[in-house]
């Protein structure tokens, strides 16, 4: 296999992580834990999403969270926008990137976004327009590449169609999710060969959600196939509130240890990351997902 010397890791956790928690976390304590994650070395932190408090209740501070954490120079801080109302609260938080979503599978989409894939296009594309116009990045994610939890299986001519969308309404960046996580190493290399002809590499990150315990592997196979962007989610908060059976995203600490026993670089310092894991995971009131989280509370536990 073919790896490369260093890679980008996209920390997703106050947002996808956070946004399946049934207790909800304080304004100040998701401060203080986006702070953390900033002194972690992550030059990347999606931060919040700007979807109406009715659909996201967890997520209803985006305003005041984007405005009070300390932002640390070069790390990038982004949100997901739904439509242009989401925009305008965004740029009034001077968020530093806008993500827009949407999925590759019809019911999936209309689950989530209430609207069609044709009709959702349609709203995206002034959010994607407008933030450019305001000096901002954009990035799009597709839902569902790998499975859904209505359709079951979603064409790749389905995925390259959302894509190719996404990237004519302006997008820099398309990540690519298995929302449900069902995803094979196979199945990756398939659907990285057919995007990799139309689209370069560093416009690509992944999106693996761990359901099934594939999500390091599928990164693997991603690796071998030039992908150098990844995102995931501390301790392995995450799941979709529109994606039944769905589990966390891949732990950012699980990842981190594979690629530094593997000596690509990441930037980011493994032990602050556990502390940030450890931190939300008494916060959020229950056991977390990620494996080197209870490593390190069992290795806690044996010193005490």
């Amino acid at each position: 296999m073919k790896f490369p010397n260093n890679i980008l890791l996209k920390e997703v956790g106050p947002r996808d992580g956070l946004q399946n928690e049934k207790s909800f976390v304080s304004t100040e304590d998701k401060v203080e834990w986006i702070n953390m994650l900033s002194n972690t070395g992550l030059s990347y932190i999606e931060i919040t999403s700007f979807v109406h408090p009715k659909w996201i209740p967890a997520l209803a501070d985006a305003v005041d969270v984007a405005k009070k954490i300390k932002r640390k120079p070069g790390v990038t801080y982004a949100a997901l926008v739904p439509n242009e109302k989401g925009l305008q609260r965004a740029l009034e938080a001077n968020i530093d990137e806008v993500s827009v979503f949407m999925s590759a599978s019809e019911t999936h989409n209309q689950k989530n976004i209430n609207k069609s894939i044709d009709d959702t296009f349609k709203v995206l594309r002034p959010v994607v327009q407008e933030a450019k116009a305001n000096g901002k990045t954009t990035r799009g994610y597709v839902s569902t590449v790998f499975g859904c939890p209505y359709e079951q299986n979603v064409s790749i001519e389905d995925v390259i169609k959302v894509s190719e969308h996404l990237f004519d309404m302006g997008i820099d960046e398309l990540s690519l999710g298995d929302t449900i996580g069902v995803g094979n190493p196979a199945q990756v290399q398939r659907v990285l060969d057919e995007l990799l002809t139309r689209f370069p590499a560093d416009q690509l990150a992944m999106h693996f959600h761990d359901t099934r315990g594939t999500a390091l592997a599928n990164i693997l196979a991603s690796l071998d196939m030039g992908i150098t962007k990844f995102d995931a989610a501390v301790a392995g908060l995450g799941g979709c509130p529109y994606a039944p059976g769905a589990s966390g995203n891949v732990a950012t600490e699980d990842l981190l240890y594979m690629l530094n026993e593997m000596s690509i670089e990441t930037g980011v310092n493994q032990d602050l990351l556990i502390a940030a894991a450890q931190w939300i995971e008494e916060k959020v009131g229950r056991t977390l997902p990620s494996r080197n989280l209870q490593v390190a509370k069992a290795s806690c536990e044996t010193r005490a």
